[in-house]
């Protein structure tokens, strides 16, 4: 697929109400923090396939990243996870250090490391699981659903330490988790062949009791009587078995955006950050300024989900509001219209407008992975493309290196 890589500025926002009435709102505020926590898989560089050898490397690499590396709940994954930060390039450089951390830790146990959505080879189900008695709970009450728990996210935590107002801002994200989904797709490949899928990780996910879309949460109280309804029917074990793809954090005073891949560079997951970071600023805006959210039924932005899953930036999306079929870029680009003041704002404008590029000259992890394979038919391809990837990624320069490979 040929695109065209010269870097188009992100349009002004459309002269609606919202567009125009959201950022004098909000320009008092302070910067919002923002993190982010990704999981990797560890691969075997010769056969290319996964490794349950997470406890070794995140033992090894806690001597470089301490309590901001952990395991995952099967032996394949390590995750890392930022600070708090204000400012995008500070946030680029940990993300780009933890990944170089985590790197080194694993090629001093002959392992290579991969950030993807899903496994690309075969792997035995069901997967090793990491041992604790959190795990051990999982299996006995979900069964089979931790079958494919192997696959990696990419959770994006913007700071707010109201729950309320976290709650609120929610609702107006759960309209733009499609497009959201479709940048961040890069999980085409499991169990050894395409799915048909831009991100099967998302499929995957999807079956677990509380997963998926958010319900569109009416005030704090509405919020804890779901939580205790989920965790009375057994649906969640508890409050960090909640899965919802926009959920207040368990753990910190953050709205978590939980909804994307895992990244295949640290590129990748800054324009992911930077992108939710607006559109937490911009709904921020429009809670102060008392404007209603979007409210699409819950059958079709399910539906929408499942058709940015399935096709990604190439294909086609849904409109939530007049219910056709549109193309996904272009879904994509009124997102970033409309949330062009925030960028603005936080000093991202730049950055998001060189990743736009980016994304029309190589395409979305799933469009890279492909591009990989379509060379000689082998899997092994897409592995040593992402270990290639992610090893050169950690020097700032993986977009430049992706664009040689998949040109």
């Amino acid at each position: 697929m040929t695109r065209d890589a010269s870097p188009q500025p992100i349009p002004e926002a459309p002269g609606t109400a919202t567009a125009v009435a959201s950022p004098p709102a909000g320009q008092d505020r302070r910067p919002l923090t923002v993190g982010a926590e990704e999981e990797y898989l560890l691969v075997d560089p010769v056969t290319r396939e996964v490794r349950p050898e997470a406890p070794k490397v995140v033992a090894e690499a806690a001597g470089e990243l301490g309590d901001r590396v952990t395991t995952e709940i099967t032996a394949y994954q390590v995750e890392v996870r930022t600070d708090p930060h204000s400012r995008l390039d500070l946030f680029a450089e940990q993300v780009r250090s933890m990944r170089a951390a985590v790197v080194r830790a694993a090629a001093r146990h002959g392992l290579g490391v991969i950030s993807s959505g899903t496994p690309v080879l075969p792997q035995p189900l069901p997967p090793p699981m990491t041992e604790g008695l959190r795990y051990a709970r999982s299996v006995a009450a979900f069964g089979a659903l931790d079958d494919e728990q192997s696959i990696c996210a990419c959770h994006i935590h913007i700071g707010i330490p109201d729950l309320e107002t976290a709650l609120q801002a929610g609702n107006h994200l759960r309209p733009r988790l499609p497009a959201l989904i479709a940048l961040a797709a890069n999980s085409p490949f499991w169990q050894g062949r395409d799915t048909g899928y831009a991100s099967w990780r998302t499929m995957a996910w999807a079956r677990w009791p509380a997963a998926g879309p958010p319900p569109y949460v009416e005030s704090r109280a509405h919020f804890e009587s779901l939580v205790a309804g989920l965790t009375a029917t057994g649906g969640i074990l508890d409050r960090g078995g909640l899965y919802w793809d926009i959920r207040p954090s368990h753990h910190a005073p953050t709205l978590e955006v939980r909804v994307a891949d895992a990244a295949a560079t640290a590129q990748d997951t800054v324009l992911l950050a930077a992108i939710v970071r607006a559109l937490v600023d911009t709904a921020l805006a429009d809670v102060e300024a008392g404007r209603p959210a979007f409210r699409p039924s819950a059958e079709i932005l399910r539906a929408a989900c499942w058709r940015a899953a399935r096709d990604g930036l190439a294909g086609e999306a849904v409109d939530l509001r007049s219910h056709r079929l549109v193309p996904a870029t272009a879904v994509l680009d009124e997102l970033l219209a409309d949330v062009r003041p925030s960028l603005r704002r936080h000093g991202d404008l730049e950055t998001v407008t060189a990743g736009r590029a980016a994304l029309r000259a190589i395409g979305s992890g799933a469009d890279r992975q492909r591009a990989a394979h379509r060379g000689r038919r082998d899997l092994t391809d897409v592995v040593d493309h992402l270990m290639h990837a992610m090893t050169t990624d950690t020097t700032g320069d993986g977009q430049a290196e992706s664009r040689s490979r998949t040109l």
